[in-house]
């Protein structure tokens, strides 16, 4: 929190005199490889007044080359040009996973670039899956935002997340993660799309890679207009009729959502919600799926009468 508050406030005192962007959004680098990141400037800069900082999954950033030093010369080096400069990782392990800021002394402050991710080998495991969660339709309503998640569960580093509609790359998505006692990941991306892009038919498709292979996982879906939804699948009953299946569908959406938070907080087997482990890579799939549903829960207010109740049974006496 710290990093980031320094980071804006030093983009606002220096303004647009310097630009620091790192082009490279995305960096897939193998075990035991070298991994080169680039920090372009819009104007001069010397070499000895930059740094790189690392920022891995739960941990704040920590400097780890400053490239004026002779330290660790074998592990990193730096590279310039007028208005480039290029860190190079030498022999790199997946312990080094993380996202990498450039940064460099003007005027007396520390200006950052946007952050390059970087991901050493393969994140993909034997438990992993991927799921996307929809809003559920809520009649007519055309106004405000529609949330739209992935959730990628059981890997073991981060991994990279793409979303289009209708073909078109969006923004990149804000990313939540939970990590488990056996270290594993369960990463939660999800966008947010105006109300009256998510009710015009367009398909949502989010994508997942694993690694630097062609391969990825892909969800798709697109909102159900005039058609009642079950939880894996659309229904092709008339609109008319919807409205009998409202609360069943709602309760078990409800249910449906307990059992995913169950299993991000507790990371539950997959085999558990049946889901089951896959032995080889993840394919190169895209497919077309209905969504599964998710409603809110207030779980501050269910613990909070969990406790009240609690309370007034142990001022009972229980008569024999």
């Amino acid at each position: 929190m710290i990093f980031a508050k320094y980071l804006v406030l030093s983009s606002l005192v220096l303004g647009v005199q310097l630009f620091l962007y790192q082009t490279q959004r995305i960096l897939f680098v193998e075990v035991n490889g070298t991994a080169k990141i680039h920090c372009s400037s819009t104007e001069k800069m010397e070499g000895g007044d930059v740094f790189w900082y690392l920022r891995r999954e739960g941990e704040t950033p920590t400097c780890i080359k400053y490239c004026l030093d002779n330290l660790n010369v074998s592990k990193f080096a730096c590279k310039h040009e007028t208005h480039l400069s290029t860190l190079e990782i030498s022999n790199i392990q997946k312990n080094e996973t993380g996202v990498y800021y450039c940064a460099f002394i003007y005027s007396s402050y520390l200006l950052f670039g946007n952050g390059t991710t970087l991901i050493v080998g393969d994140s993909y495991t034997n438990s992993s899956w991927v799921m996307l969660l929809v809003p559920f339709p809520s009649g007519s309503q055309v106004t405000g935002t529609a949330n739209l998640a992935c959730v990628i569960h059981g890997v073991s580093s981060p991994v990279h997340v793409s979303w289009s509609v209708s073909g078109e790359l969006q923004e990149q998505g804000l990313t939540r993660s939970l990590k488990a006692r056996d270290g594993s990941l369960t990463l939660i991306n999800h966008i947010s799309v105006p109300m009256a892009t998510w009710t015009s038919g367009k398909n949502f498709t989010c994508e997942v890679k694993f690694n630097s292979s062609d391969k990825s996982v892909k969800k798709s879906t697109r909102y159900p207009a005039g058609t009642c939804i079950s939880f894996l699948a659309s229904s092709t009953a008339p609109a008319s009729e919807c409205s009998h299946y409202i609360g069943p569908i709602a309760a078990g959406a409800g249910l449906l959502l307990l059992l995913v938070s169950l299993s991000l907080v507790w990371t539950l087997c997959p085999s558990t919600l049946g889901f089951q482990p896959r032995i080889s890579a993840p394919p190169a799939s895209e497919e077309h799926q209905g969504g599964i549903l998710y409603a809110h829960l207030d779980f501050d207010s269910r613990n909070r009468n969990r406790r009240m109740m609690q309370g007034s049974a142990r001022g009972k006496r229980v008569k024999p």
